[in-house]
């Protein structure tokens, strides 16, 4: 009896690793929505597609809110979006200082893009940050301003300086920094969005009914937020360290 048991037990447990493993295929597979036809043939996957369809949705936004901006006796709408973007604003500036105030749009649109990204899962739509392609162009974009910012701050011979300190043995060191931080940003950022979904479909699959649904707020919401905010935290501190 005992032993019948656990060999339906182990059939369960099997079949629900086949289940996830299909599901977690499923969720990693681009698939191509449509090609262009130039350069052979340019396929468009769909990540490319809905991160169109966010800057879309940013740039109608931006419009809108952006329309009769008054100086004196701002409504409610107009102080609202000071008040955000200046909060965002000051905290780069606190992290970066007067010297990384040219940086701080680009973070502002790196979070924004990132913190709906990881939202736009709740409207049926597959996140982007997902997609490994996504989280590495980021993780590359990132390590080019960072270095540009040491670049830009002490000279190309204070810049190439800067990789034999403090003692020129740790030189290997630096310059193998340059390929170790994007891959970090890059994985930090696709592991958890894909951590996040593995741990609910697991939830799903073995307590399908009530319990998945505050937690996926949580995964979907507030962990999708934090991953922005951790992603910009650490570019903006690997530019501070290259500008001191």
């Amino acid at each position: 009896m005992q032993e019948r048991r656990r060999t339906e037990k182990i059939k369960k447990e099997g079949s629900y690793t086949e289940e996830l493993a299909s599901r977690l295929i499923e969720e990693l597979n681009c698939d191509t929505v449509f090609t262009i036809p130039i350069f052979g043939g340019m396929e468009v996957s769909e990540s490319v597609v809905v991160t169109w369809i966010i800057m879309a949705v940013l740039a109608l936004i931006s419009f809108c809110l952006v329309r009769n901006l008054k100086i004196e006796n701002p409504g409610k709408k107009q102080l609202i979006l000071e008040s955000a973007i200046g909060f965002l604003n000051d905290f780069f500036k606190d992290l970066l200082g007067e010297e990384g105030k040219r940086y701080i749009p680009y973070l502002i649109t790196v979070i924004i893009y990132i913190g709906i990204a990881n939202l736009i899962g709740l409207f049926g739509l597959k996140p982007p940050t997902k997609d490994l392609n996504v989280t590495a162009a980021l993780a590359i974009m990132s390590i080019f301003l960072i270095e540009y910012s040491g670049f830009y701050k002490k000279g190309l011979k204070g810049w190439l300086k800067s990789f034999a300190q403090p003692v020129p043995v740790i030189l290997p060191i630096n310059i193998l920094e340059i390929f170790i931080k994007p891959v970090s940003l890059c994985m930090r950022l696709f592991g958890n969005v894909l951590g996040s979904f593995v741990i609910m479909e697991l939830i799903k699959i073995l307590v399908p009914i009530a319990i998945p649904v505050p937690l996926s707020f949580y995964f979907d919401i507030f962990d999708g937020l934090i991953q922005a905010y951790v992603f910009v935290f650490l570019t903006a501190l690997f530019m501070k360290e290259q500008m001191e």
